[in-house]
């Protein structure tokens, strides 16, 4: 691959000029009917430019493969992904003006395959999640490529001391809030990008002595919660995520368990009816990690709650819900997956009423 200096760095300031055109991202308080002392905000990274909380580590993760030598004019970029970071990703291909292919499985939603062709990028379509990291590999040895990797990469590539990263955003505006540090950050991991991220700036900023602890919440079909609760990181996984974006059939290199301090198992139909309990209390339609996000805060401010304590929990808003109409908005789609939601409409209505959010199966253990 020839290495162009000045496209390079034309590149890298194309990336930051669009960047400083950006606003952060709103941090929501959400005002249940029985907090009662509880401070509940959703980081809304639905705001982004493409649209999800991957806009973040796209831009990041561009930034890395420009500096390291990786991308230069006329590359072709592959990335393997479940549908959001591939649509951001794309974006940036376009600024770019550069060939983008997107490897996904073929339960990836419609909305998400067709931003990825509005931004000008291409979908490849494999039968099971477990496909797209060979399938890339291959496309971008084939096409004279770069695979993007954000599996491997997501850690790495963001600055998670500051550099207006997701962590240093939530902490400056929580900085005027009743608790201005949070008692827990609920996040979702998909490449567990995020979660490293948060993890190690409250280590870094010294918050974790201030009773801040990060919580990951994982969907059915995930492995990630088995890593950390077993310490096997060679565990691996025979079904899909229904869960677009989070939870994964075998343990990603960027996701660090020893950042985590605790993990909730959420399934999947806690996940789909936490959404129309969102639109109910918000007005709008959200992703399904952010139900997945949602129900392990409510199980966490539960928690707090019969403790007597007071505080602030912070969890994300990962994308919107038009992503998602022919999926976990259409009861027909439910209704094939056999899920009943209606223990946890009744869970989440309870919550309401009572502050005492219990989930209702056996199974969703938690550590």
């Amino acid at each position: 691959m020839s290495y162009d200096r000045q496209w390079v760095a034309d590149a890298i300031n194309i990336i930051e000029a669009d960047f400083n055109r950006s606003a952060d991202t709103h941090l929501i308080r959400l005002d249940l009917p029985s907090l009662n002392g509880i401070g509940l905000y959703l980081k809304d990274e639905s705001t982004h430019p493409s649209g999800s909380l991957k806009h973040r580590l796209a831009r990041s993760l561009f930034l890395y493969s420009l500096c390291n030598g990786w991308i230069s004019k006329d590359t072709p970029v592959i990335e393997a992904s479940s549908g959001s970071t591939a649509v951001s990703e794309a974006y940036f291909a376009r600024l770019l003006g550069l060939r983008f292919i997107a490897v996904m499985p073929k339960s990836t939603s419609q909305q998400k395959i067709d931003q990825i062709a509005f931004y000008g990028g291409e979908s490849h379509l494999v039968d099971h999640s477990g496909q797209i990291y060979a399938q890339s590999q291959r496309l971008a040895r084939e096409l004279g490529g770069h695979y993007m990797d954000q599996f491997t990469y997501a850690e790495r590539a963001t600055d998670w001391r500051g550099n207006n990263n997701i962590a240093e955003s939530i902490f400056e505006q929580l900085k005027r809030e009743p608790h201005p540090v949070p008692r827990w950050i609920v996040v979702g991991a998909g490449t567990g990008g995020t979660s490293s991220t948060i993890g190690r700036y409250i280590r870094y900023g010294q918050i974790l002595g201030m009773g801040c602890e990060l919580c990951v919440a994982d969907p059915e079909n995930s492995v990630f919660y088995d890593a950390y609760e077993t310490g096997k990181c060679d565990i691996t996984g025979e079904k899909a995520s229904r869960v677009e974006g989070i939870g994964r059939p075998r343990v990603e290199p960027s996701f660090n368990p020893n950042v985590v301090d605790h993990m909730i198992r959420v399934p999947d139909a806690g996940s789909f009816a936490a959404l129309q309990y969102l639109e109910k209390h918000m007005g709008r339609r959200c992703g399904g990690s952010t139900g997945t996000n949602l129900i392990a805060t409510l199980s966490l401010i539960s928690q707090m709650k019969k403790a007597g304590e007071t505080g602030s929990v912070v969890t994300l808003l990962c994308d919107g819900g038009d992503r998602y109409r022919d999926t976990y908005y259409n009861p027909e789609w439910i209704a094939k997956q056999g899920l009943d939601l209606a223990p946890w409409h009744a869970a989440l209505e309870a919550f309401d009423k009572t502050g005492t959010f219990d989930m209702p199966m056996d199974c969703c253990t938690n550590h």
